[in-house]
């Protein structure tokens, strides 16, 4: 009578498993061989395309940024982790720009030297722009670590790599709060930098580390320092969805607009004793539009070799007493306000002369009605209730 010998019925179902095995693995190699699979647009440098890394791009300007870049045939990568941007605003930008080749988003803190390492050497860039930055003036007086940490630390990181891998463009988002509290206005280029909260102290310090290596580098570097930002895409894509914890540090507008939909009480105003005209501090506003403008232009003219320093705003002070009247005049709500002591840090009148940037890089702001720019930012909010309505978790 036949049978099989269980020891080569054993041998045989092993030499099956094995060839199994084998050839699972054969196609793993085959699929991740780069001679069959064609390489990331996003890791070559191709003729004619410019692509720009921004950092911090799920944020309110970062994402507005992202869009004009877009608009106007730049390839981006937003590297964001999320903890202030919004994963819905990415959302928007990948629905208007679906096109492979046009647009990625990396998840990712700017704080992971490996991390940031990783995306330089998989990416090929040819410029960055860097907004990502925790950017409260009251924030940063409570927890100041948090400030030079995610601020001074992190834009370390990003200029080590992009000197490592050969990228030689930087526009840095900087901030008029590195000036602190000058004696005369307006505020030129000239001014000396005397930043009174750490916000700024943290800015100026990113300033000073990028002008330092500039001096031996032939990296082209753009410095824009930006006074208060407003406003939101005139198209009604985009606009500011800050998080609901951080209500209390957040921007006027914002303050403004969540007092008129009835998600606070009302709106608190602190300070009401400085030495202006009706004692409330004086701020110089600038459209998100301009700003965005005022990048681009940046982007387009950086010079080898060469640093530009420019401010941005509008070259006029308006008071947060007016900004509360035009805000009321924008949503039609007569807004409550409650008046408080000053907050810690801040200043009594801040406004730029932009004459340089005018000259320099023929810019000008557009969006200089108040009224206006709050009307864009409040038909956003009016229409989008829950933000961008969708969870930024990961």
């Amino acid at each position: 009578m036949d049978y099989v010998d269980p020891k080569r019925k054993g041998n045989y179902v092993g030499k099956i498993f094995l060839a199994a095995a084998l050839t699972a693995l054969c196609i793993i190699m085959i699929k991740r061989s780069p001679s069959l699979n064609p390489p990331s647009p996003f890791s070559i440098h191709e003729p004619g395309v410019t692509h720009v890394l921004v950092t911090g791009g799920a944020g309110y300007i970062g994402s507005h940024a992202t869009l004009r870049l877009l608009k106007d045939f730049y390839r981006v990568t937003i590297v964001d982790n999320l903890s202030r941007g919004n994963l819905g605003a990415v959302r928007v930008l990948q629905e208007l720009y679906p096109e492979p080749g046009r647009l990625q988003f990396i998840y990712a803190d700017l704080g992971d030297k490996e991390s940031v390492n990783k995306i330089f050497s998989e990416n090929k860039f040819d410029a960055v722009m860097h907004f990502a930055a925790v950017a409260y003036v009251g924030e940063s007086t409570l927890d100041p670590l948090k400030y030079y940490h995610n601020i001074t630390s992190n834009t370390l990181l990003v200029l080590e790599s992009m000197a490592k891998y050969g990228v030689k463009k930087l526009i840095y988002s900087s901030t008029c709060a590195t000036y602190g509290e000058p004696e005369k206005m307006p505020i030129t280029e000239g001014t000396e930098q005397k930043p009174i909260n750490p916000y700024g102290k943290a800015k100026k310090m990113s300033e000073d580390i990028i002008l330092d290596f500039s001096k031996n580098s032939k990296m082209a570097v753009m410095i824009l320092r930006y006074f208060n930002v407003i406003g939101s895409d005139p198209e009604g894509r985009l606009g500011e969805a800050p998080r609901p914890e951080l209500r209390e540090h957040g921007r006027i507008s914002g303050a403004c607009f969540d007092a008129a939909r009835g998600i606070t009480t009302g709106l608190k105003v602190r300070g009401t004793d400085y030495k202006t005209a009706d004692g409330t501090c004086i701020r110089d506003y600038i459209d998100v539009t301009d700003l965005v403008d005022a990048h681009v232009k940046a982007l387009e003219k950086a010079q080898p070799g060469k640093v530009g320093i420019y401010n941005v705003g509008t070259g006029k002070g308006r008071s947060v007493k007016e900004f509360v009247d035009a805000c009321k005049k924008a949503t039609g709500v007569n807004i409550e306000v409650e008046f408080l002591p000053r907050r810690p840090g801040d200043y009594a009148e801040v406004y730029s002369d932009p004459s340089k940037i005018n000259l320099e890089l023929n810019w000008t702001a557009q969006y200089t009605d108040l009224e206006k720019s709050l009307q864009t930012a409040w038909k956003w909010q009016k229409s989008h209730h829950n933000g961008y309505g969708i969870s930024s978790a990961i």
